[in-house]
């Protein structure tokens, strides 16, 4: 069930106040536990994501590794809308229609501004009992 090649795996800035209330929104909107989560900051960021041509020292995006394939910023916050289904797809083909340059420039300027506006944790959220399972180190 922990296995992250059967699940997709969102990789997220773990000391973020923002990152950490995102996952938290979308494990509560996915109960039948497709998601999985682990922090760029986490041994598991470090040994697989530069294979896939990224560095998770960035801490400034988010990663969705999918199916082999890795979702950046923008990108990654619309591959999640998909998965979650019913009313969220609706983002997901909205969100496409614009040409991901620009959504970059708003996801980049969110992420500029982020612990400003806030705030950062001094370490990674511990996630709750029923959750703990879908958190991968």
């Amino acid at each position: 069930m922990n296995q992250p090649e059967n699940h997709p795996v969102l990789f997220f800035d773990g000391v973020c106040n923002l990152c950490n209330s995102s996952v938290q929104w979308i494990l509560k909107r996915d109960p039948e536990g497709r998601f999985r989560f682990a922090s760029l900051q986490g041994k598991l960021a470090g040994e697989t994501l530069p294979a896939h041509g990224y560095d998770p020292a960035d801490l400034n995006t988010v990663a969705l590794l999918n199916q082999g394939r890795l979702y950046t910023k923008s990108a990654a916050f619309l591959q999640v809308m998909k998965a979650l289904g019913g009313g969220w797809k609706l983002l997901y083909y909205l969100g496409s229609a614009i040409p991901n340059p620009v959504r970059n420039l708003v996801y980049d300027w969110i992420a500029k501004n982020r612990y400003r506006w806030f705030g950062k944790k001094d370490e990674c959220m511990l996630p709750r009992p029923e959750w703990k399972l879908r958190f991968l180190d």
